[in-house]
């Protein structure tokens, strides 16, 4: 039988300490410049001792950015940035995934270089809030901007641009990288078979041309990381920001899993939360799991890793997710913000706290970030005493 806290190697080449994945999970503390910070480098080594970390969704270029405060990792000292997070971590016996977005037409022009209008798969508005800067300058949610389609041509420059991040990643010490086609992203735009109304190669009208942009962008990182260091993350039946429900979403997911699976990539990281009105401050969260029938044709489709993400927050649900067979590991989203130890403490089966929702993208220093204790049992609080 597989147990949570058995080791994995990951993709022929990363071995990881356990079957526990940190999610990415975007917090809004880098500093100017969208420059990680040393406070982001303590954030998550607290954390190292899951079996693999995936970084919070981290901007390719300037035209990727939807939400203020992310980082990047298109200038050095982003990059500087980023390798004080993989020294830390590394330090901690960690691995870590840098995960890349570009996050299309859920953006504002506040954020976009220029003032420009956002980039989608068409100038199709989302009916949804981002993180950006207001009429009166201040940050606050408001809503997305009208997109512009991109162009063929662009979009080629967009792999050029991803495979680029690639190398920046293995520059800054990361031990691979997460391709963020999930949540409505741009990647997401691609493939659904709704917003997706282009004519051109990568246009709706067929399976292989709506996936087209994201295999060109996964044979990029491959060649420049190798097979093992690339995973994918996919949310296939997600309507978070906007995104209309996709008739054809089961099709798609099974030809992604199969193309994927082609193209040597390490894992795919499915995952299944719902989040209905609201901002992500606001919005209540509702996790929704997938068919198992699909999940075992994924299996069957997919040679790599599967890692499910959704509504996980105990050993005894893990273990029970890791028993169908179905899955390999599971990632945790939300538990971990206040709990740094949370692998120890579902090794251990002590209690795990929640965090006030108030504190998921603050901007208070290391408050509701990097404050949060690890356990103690009263045998450590009576030798501290």
């Amino acid at each position: 039988m597989i147990n949570l806290f058995d080791s994995f190697m990951l993709g022929g080449s990363v071995q990881l300490k356990n079957r526990i994945v940190m999610a990415p999970m975007t917090r809004t503390r880098a500093s100017e410049g969208d420059v990680p910070n040393d406070l982001m480098a303590t954030y998550y080594a607290q954390r190292a001792s899951g079996g693999l970390l995936v970084t919070e969704a981290t901007d390719v270029a300037p035209s990727s950015n939807g939400y203020a405060l992310t980082p990047g990792i298109y200038t050095e000292a982003q990059r500087a940035g980023w390798r004080k997070v993989t020294e830390q971590v590394h330090r901690a016996a960690g691995t870590i995934f840098l995960q890349l977005w570009h996050v299309g037409r859920m953006a504002h022009p506040s954020l976009m270089p220029d003032g420009q209008a956002p980039l989608g798969v068409s100038d199709e508005r989302a009916e949804a809030t981002v993180f950006a800067h207001g009429p009166d300058g201040r940050l606050g949610h408001v809503p997305a901007g009208a997109p512009r389609a991109l162009h063929t041509h662009e979009i080629a420059e967009l792999v050029t641009t991803f495979a680029q991040a690639c190398a920046h990643a293995r520059d800054a010490g990361f031990d691979g990288v997460e391709i963020h086609g999930a949540n409505e992203y741009l990647f997401d735009q691609f493939m659904n078979s709704v917003l997706n109304t282009r004519t051109d190669r990568y246009g709706g009208g067929s399976v292989a041309n709506r996936t087209r942009f994201l295999m060109e962008v996964v044979e990029a990182a491959v060649r420049e990381l190798g097979p093992g260091r690339v995973g994918v993350r996919l949310s296939p039946f997600g309507t978070f920001n906007a995104m209309p429900t996709d008739p054809l979403a089961v099709e798609t997911l099974i030809h992604v899993a199969e193309q994927l699976g082609r193209r040597g990539v390490a894992y795919l990281h499915l995952v299944y939360e719902l989040m209905p009105e609201g901002n992500m401050e606001t919005a209540e969260f509702k996790a929704s799991h997938i068919d198992h029938a699909v999940l075992a044709e994924v299996r069957t489709k997919f040679s790599g890793a599967i890692i499910w993400c959704g509504g996980f927050n105990g050993r005894d649900s893990t273990q029970r997710a890791l028993d169908t067979g179905l899955v390999d590991l599971i990632a945790f989203g939300r538990p971990y913000i206040a709990n740094p130890d949370l692998a120890e403490r579902l090794r251990h089966g002590w209690p795990l706290v929640e965090a006030d929702p108030s504190v998921y993208y603050t901007r208070r220093g290391e408050g509701g970030y990097t404050d949060f204790p690890v356990y103690s049992t009263p045998d450590d609080d009576a030798r501290a005493a």
